[in-house]
């Protein structure tokens, strides 16, 4: 039974208030298989079975935001205040931040004080940064402890904390002073003492650093997590290693739409509207209209050529279209550097250089195959005009493609916006003007 048609059968259980029968349904399912089932069921309907289930917390964090969001609306506030005070700090955080003026002033009276100030904390840091994107439940030690006395300590903070396999080392300002793993705390001697057990000056952030780059820390040292601090030091949170792969995975999905010409995408493209598509993609397509009409100047410009040798709008498209896939190829390969900081700007010139190189073997390679065409086609002198257009073209096409995400990053927007449309349409219209160009040239001395 699928997740739609099981949503049918809890719907209806749920409606009946047999909740016995639902709860049963459901007995055994991991979590992010509930959530996906819920998602299927009116919110009116699904918070009274969440409301039910163990680890509803655990469920709960596996729905789109717009889904929480909706349910949130559905649960009496005493509920709903209990189901936020089991959720990790993080994930109470981002609920309150999407929730509404209304929404939040009916939530916080209900929690414990301590909740709402780690609220209010958390939600505080801007949106993008390490603050918004960090936990506030982890493990902390003080340096005089010994091994013994950092177990039992553990003991206590691991119902609370996120994770336990690193403890953080502090001291009475809270300043960050290193970290200890739990397996070194059980290899360790009971008599050791934190301070010559610990791994001083960790690799940490701070809390406005971009999490992006949060991210990239966590996956360059493969950390379990990150320790977060303020400016003076004193440690204030934890970046999990899930949470810095949601954000990498998040930014990989955002680049990938704009280098398909589409603004960053808003929720489950299933549910995405019909209004929202046509808002995220219009700008561009609208655009780069504009952006073909050189191409057609280029026609426009050379239409008694083209006129008196018709063998040449057979080629054109062919022609025009190789620069496009091979500038496209080269702009996903810069992107893909540029964002992964494999490469940056000052490499720009040592690149291109190579690219020259690259692209001169591959336009060689396929001016070869499209002379011959050429030459059955029409003649000697098209299948020249052929071979010099095609690698030009490539040549042009793939210096276009390399160097535009370095000029669009120099000028401090995104590299991803050098787009497959964007780089085909310049290519296009640079292809038209060096193919007939040529063809003027040549055709005019034969």
């Amino acid at each position: 039974m699928d997740h739609r048609e099981l949503a049918l059968v809890l719907g209806n259980a749920i409606e009946q208030q047999q909740f016995e029968i639902a709860l049963e349904r459901v007995k055994g399912m991991r979590p992010v298989d509930i959530a996906d089932t819920l998602a299927e069921i009116n919110p009116a309907l699904a918070w009274r079975l969440l409301d039910k289930v163990p680890d509803r917390a655990s469920i709960f964090s596996y729905l789109d935001d717009d889904e929480q969001v909706a349910m949130a609306r559905e649960f009496p506030r005493a509920n709903l205040a209990r189901l936020v005070s089991e959720m990790p700090s993080d994930e109470r955080a981002d609920l309150y931040n999407h929730l509404d003026q209304g929404q939040r002033d009916a939530l916080l009276p209900a929690l414990a004080q301590a909740e709402r100030e780690d609220i209010r904390k958390l939600a505080s840091y801007r949106e993008g940064t390490a603050g918004a994107l960090m936990s506030s439940d982890y493990a902390t030690l003080d340096g005089n402890m010994n091994v013994s006395e950092a177990l039992a300590a553990l003991r206590t903070e691991a119902p609370d904390a996120e994770t336990i396999y690193h403890a953080y080392v502090i001291d009475e300002g809270r300043k960050l002073l290193g970290v200890v793993s739990l397996r070194a705390l059980i290899l360790a001697a009971p008599p050791t003492l934190m301070h010559s057990l610990m791994i001083s000056s960790p690799i940490h952030c701070r809390v406005n650093d971009d999490q992006e780059d949060v991210a990239k820390t966590v996956a360059r040292y493969d950390l379990i997590a990150l320790p977060i601090t303020d400016n003076d030091g004193a440690l204030v949170g934890i970046v999990t290693h899930d949470d810095a792969m949601d954000v990498l995975s998040e930014e990989a999905t955002d680049d990938f739409h704009r280098s398909s010409g589409v603004s960053t995408m808003i929720g489950n493209m299933k549910d995405v509207s019909i209004r929202v598509l046509y808002q995220k993609r219009v700008f561009w397509l609208v655009l780069l209209v504009f952006g073909n009409l050189f191409s057609g100047l280029g026609i426009a410009h050379f239409e008694d050529l083209i006129a008196a040798n018709i063998v040449l709008v057979f080629f054109l498209p062919l022609l025009v279209g190789s620069g496009g896939n091979a500038g496209s190829q080269s702009a996903t390969l810069m992107v893909r550097a540029l964002a992964t900081g494999e490469v940056v700007m000052r490499d720009w010139f040592r690149l291109l250089g190579r690219e020259a190189l690259v692209a001169l073997s591959l336009g060689a390679t396929m001016a070869v195959a499209i002379s011959a065409i050429g030459y059955v086609r029409g003649d000697a002198i098209v299948a020249s005009v052929l071979a010099m257009s095609m690698l030009m073209v490539v040549m042009i096409g793939c210096l276009i493609g390399m160097s535009l995400p370095f000029v669009l990053n120099k000028m401090g927007f995104d590299p991803a916006s050098a787009s497959a449309p964007l780089i085909t349409t310049v290519c296009d219209a640079s292809g038209v003007l060096i193919y007939l160009f040529i063809a003027s040239q040549f055709l005019t001395l034969g």
